[in-house]
Order: structure tokens, then C-alpha cells, then sequence
């Protein structure tokens, strides 16, 4: 291993430059994270008035004090819901992430019912299923706080309720993998989300407050004529004592919040996970330092080595194949004392490091080492040379080794994720184990301007066919791609699509990695005994 010299000026002019743009990307990211907190936040009155807990107060009592938690896809929906993006709020409707119940990592959904009563938003129903995949894939128990109004009928969309269907085939597999469903009905889990409490293993309900029923007191009179009130129909002593489906019959929303911390914790979930720990040292260099590498400009080049070097331990990195395709640059680090290859990019990616990719990642599959691609790239590269070289066939085995490798890999897009070179360096697409973004983050074919142009080549060409070349129309068209391209590639459009698992600060990547790698650790240790079925209600 050898230690990696720091070439930044602290105090240089390029160094604060980067760094007064990203923390002005990491104001805008805060505030618009802080738009869910508040408009939930806004309902505390008739929360208070019903003698309930905000939803993130529910999250508070449940999680572990002091432990650390990673909230996940905060930023789901925005700008989505509104044009004028300033007024939306993200979030999808959910809270969810891992963290520690008694001592145990799991994951967590949250209904934040402060939000339209915690009716189902589009996003909000693909951000569950990208959490429940996590907790499969990663062999995590899976904790819900449940008070939902349903599917939004004013944005009803067809699709949504058939691929809805998805949430309660998953807790079925979580069941039936053996990793615990345990759920907390706050209050309304009606209609098909009354299936979202039935297909959970523990089922805590809150008196006086719960209410799963297929059918609300309206729709029932409008279907069937009968009547009967929401508490004969669906609350929690009806369930506990007539229908079976309640387990637990807590007094309220503490009371709920305890008793699902006791049930966590009387499995013995930890039994055979690895005890080990390794002595290390950190980086050598500031953490703080990594707000200043990257330039706003994703086309100005960057030495990535100096983001290795203020997230390994000691510094210290062993590079694969240094002087071949230097461009890929590929190596292995220890990150709180356990090995983690990086592949990351200090130009386009040519043949030689397609090729040196490729072997670099069979090796860290060989020596099961998890392997992290920090993104930085503009593709692969083009031109006539290169594909007499066969840049496409070695491309795709770069692309073949990074789908079929059979270690966790974790993508973390620090700059531009451009072309296929987002493919090759393990992009959304590519199903890494989790993927997470820089505020300044740009992903997309290709750059605006070169999207422009190819455009406005094709257009003037087809012009020149039919006599007469309109230079004030090309002019236009390619402002109109140049916009539609920048606005597009911004993580805050990217991170609402739930092209990633969100948007991080940059000093904060070491932290996540030992996280993502304890996670992973864990899963790999951690083997459920699987079952042909879920636990099923007597």
C-alpha cells in the first residue's frame, strides 16, 4: 500500500471556488429536505388533539438513541408533483432507512401521515418497493409504522394501483425468507392497504386509533347498504379479540412503539454475525477537503486519487495496473480496516481500461473484496482509432463483469455519469447494492451541449436537403436541448426519480461506505432459515 500525497492548495483559488459551489448545491439539498420535515410537521395540532405521535417522533422512539440511522431517498417526488419545483415536497410520503431497533439493524418504513394523511404518492409507492428489495437483499428485518388514507383517488392512476400489488408480494417474500415483517398500525390502513398490516408476522395496534378494514364505513353502505362505524368495523379491540388479526393491543402510540422494540428484541437476530473488529487509521487528509475537488463544471478535469485519499484508511491505496489505461484508475483500500477495490475515472475509458476493469473486478470477485465505483466519467472513448481497437467489445466486457459480479457493489456518482460509461461503471441500471450521489452530480447520455450539437448537425443537414439553412431556428433548438439536458442531469431531478438512494455531502463518504460494508458484512453472515411460506394468521 502506498500513501497518496495530497496535491491541493487549501487556500488555493480553485480549491474554495469548488468548495463555495458545493456548499451552496448542500443549502438548496438541506432546505428542500427540510420542506417534508415542516409540512408534516404543520399537523402536529391535530395529531396532538387525537393524542398521537408525529411520524417522526413515532421513528424517534422506535430507533435506537445514539445509533446511527441512513435515511434513504429523501428527495423521491420532487419537482415531480409541481412545476414550480420551489413549492414541492419530496419524500414520496414514506420516511424510511436503516437503523437500530434493540440492537438490531433493520430496516424501517414510516407512513408520514402529517403529509395528505399519508395517502400514497407515485414515488412514494416506488420508494417502498426500493426498500423492501434492500431489506431482501440485504437480510434485514423490516419494521413498518403504518396510518395511510390509501391511494390518492385525485392523482389515481391505474397503473399504480396493479403495480401496487408489488408491496404486498414483498412482504410475503420478506416472510418467507425468514427475515421478521413487524408492523405498528397507527392509525388507517384500509381498503388493499389493509393487506400491508395483514401479511406482517407481529402486528402491533393502538386503541382507539387503529383501523384496517377492506371496506370504510362509506364504500360499505354504498355497496352493501349496511352500516356500521369504523371501530365496529375495523378498530384494534375488535382485532386483538374477535378477528385475530391485531396481536399486541398497546393504549397508544408509545405504548405501540414499545411493545414493537420489545418484539425486536426478543429475537435472537444477532446470533452468528461477525464479532470482529480491525484496528485502523484515518485519512490522512481532511474530509472537509473533499468539498473543494470537484469543480461545478463536470467537462474540467479532476484527480480523482485525491477523493481516495480522504476516505482510506491511513490514505493508503494499492493500485491494479497503474500505468496501463491510467485513466481507469483501479485499486484496492481498507476502509475502517476492511479491504474495498475502487474503480474510478481520470478520463474517458479506453480499451486498456476496459480491460483492466474487467480484471480487476474478477480478482476482487476471486478474493470476495466488495468493490466501490466512484463516478467521474464522460463514457467511453470514440473515434475511429478506438473502434478499430474494439472499444465496443471491450466495453461490453467490462459491462459482463460488472452485471454478473458476485461481490456487493456500491456506486457513488461524486461528478458526471455520462453515456455508457454509467453502465460500465455499475449505474442504477446495473442493480449495484446501493447508490448514492454528490449534490453535484450530473448524469445523462451525454453533455447538453453535445447533445445540442449532434442535433443541430443533423438538423442543418436535412435543411440543406430542402434548400435553405434557418440559423436563428438552429440557434434556438439548441438552447431548448441545452436546457432540457441541464435540468434533467441535476441530482435533484435524478435523485426524485430514485435514480439513486440519495444525495450525501461528500465529507460524509467514508462514513457511509464502513456503513454499506457493515450492512453487507452482516447479510453475508446472516443466512435466514427460508420457509415455503409467510407466517400465516391463524
Amino acid at each position: 500500500m502506498a500513501v497518496i500525497e495530497s496535491t491541493l492548495s487549501p487556500h488555493g483559488e480553485a480549491l474554495q471556488s469548488h468548495r463555495d459551489g458545493m456548499l451552496s448545491l448542500l443549502d438548496r439539498l438541506r432546505a428542500v429536505e427540510s420542506r417534508t420535515v415542516q409540512a408534516s410537521a404543520a399537523s402536529r395540532e391535530r395529531f396532538e388533539k387525537r393524542g398521537q405521535l408525529l411520524p417522526r417522533e413515532r421513528l424517534a422512539l422506535l430507533l435506537d438513541p445514539g445509533a446511527p440511522f441512513l435515511e434513504l431517498s429523501t428527495l423521491a417526488g420532487f419537482g415531480l408533483d409541481k412545476p414550480d419545483s420551489e413549492k414541492s415536497v419530496p419524500g414520496g410520503g414514506v420516511i424510511a432507512g436503516i437503523g437500530f431497533v434493540s440492537g438490531i439493524r433493520c430496516m424501517v418504513s414510516v407512513s408520514d401521515a402529517g403529509i395528505d394523511a399519508g395517502a400514497l404518492q407515485p414515488m412514494g409507492l416506488d420508494k417502498q418497493l426500493r426498500v423492501q428489495e434492500l431489506a431482501l437483499e440485504n437480510r434485514l428485518p423490516y419494521v413498518q409504522l403504518v396510518e395511510s388514507a390509501g391511494a390518492n383517488l385525485m392523482a389515481y392512476r391505474v397503473e399504480d394501483f396493479v403495480r401496487g400489488g408489488n408491496i404486498f408480494r414483498n412482504l410475503a417474500r420478506l416472510s418467507a425468507a425468514g427475515l421478521p415483517v413487524v408492523t405498528v398500525t397507527h392509525g388507517s390502513s384500509t381498503a388493499g392497504g389493509a393487506y400491508q398490516t395483514g401479511l406482517s408476522d407481529h402486528i402491533v395496534m393502538v386503541r382507539d386509533r387503529t383501523r384496517a378494514f377492506l371496506a370504510g364505513p362509506p364504500l360499505l353502505m354504498a355497496a352493501t347498504g349496511e352500516v356500521a362505524s369504523e371501530e365496529e368495523l375495523g378498530g384494534a379491540a375488535m382485532h386483538t379479540t374477535v378477528s385475530g388479526l391485531g396481536d399486541y393491543l398497546a393504549e397508544d402510540d408509545r405504548d405501540a412503539l414499545r411493545i414493537a422494540r420489545e418484539i425486536i428484541g426478543a429475537i435472537d437476530w444477532n446470533r452468528g454475525l461477525p464479532q470482529e473488529s480491525r484496528d485502523f487509521e484515518p485519512p490522512r487528509h481532511d474530509a472537509e477537503e473533499l468539498l473543494g475537488i470537484m469543480p461545478m463544471d463536470p467537462k474540467r478535469p479532476v484527480d480523482m486519487r485525491q477523493v481516495i485519499a480522504r476516505i482510506a484508511d491511513d490514505s493508503d491505496f494499492l493500485p491494479f495496473g497503474e500505468n496501463h489505461g491510467p485513466a481507469t484508475v483501479c485499486g484496492t483500500v481498507r476502509i475502517e480496516g476492511w479491504p474495498l477495490g475502487v474503480i474510478t475515472n481520470n478520463g474517458p475509458i479506453d480499451v486498456p481500461g476496459a480491460n483492466k476493469a474487467t480484471h480487476f473486478i474478477q480478482a476482487c470477485c476471486q478474493s470476495r473484496t466488495p468493490i466501490v465505483y466512484l463516478q467521474n466519467t464522460t463514457g467511453y472513448m470514440v473515434g475511429r482509432a478506438h473502434e478499430e481497437a474494439g472499444m465496443i467489445k471491450h466495453g461490453s466486457k467490462m459491462i459482463q463483469a460488472v452485471t454478473n459480479a458476485t461481490v456487493p457493489q456500491f456506486t457513488i456518482h461524486c461528478g458526471a455519469s455520462f453515456g455508457a460509461g454509467n453502465y460500465g461503471m455499475c449505474g442504477r441500471g446495473f442493480h449495484p447494492r446501493f447508490c448514492f450521489s454528490w449534490p453535484n452530480a450530473r448524469t445523462a447520455v451525454m453533455g447538453g451541449e453535445q447533445a445540442a450539437r449532434t442535433m443541430a448537425i443533423v438538423t442543418e443537414a436535412a435543411m440543406r436537403r430542402k434548400g435553405e439553412v434557418d440559423t436563428a431556428k438552429l440557434d434556438a433548438l439548441q438552447r431548448q436541448i441545452v436546457d432540457r439536458f441541464e435540468r434533467q442531469m441535476s441530482v435533484f431531478t435524478t435523485s426524485a426519480l430514485l435514480l439513486d438512494d440519495g444525495v450525501i455531502d461528500p465529507r460524509d463518504t467514508r462514513v457511509l461506505l464502513a456503513q454499506l460494508m457493515s450492512i453487507c458484512r452482516d447479510a453475508e453472515a446472516k443466512q435466514p432459515q427460508p420457509m415455503q411460506f409467510s407466517v400465516a394468521r391463524p
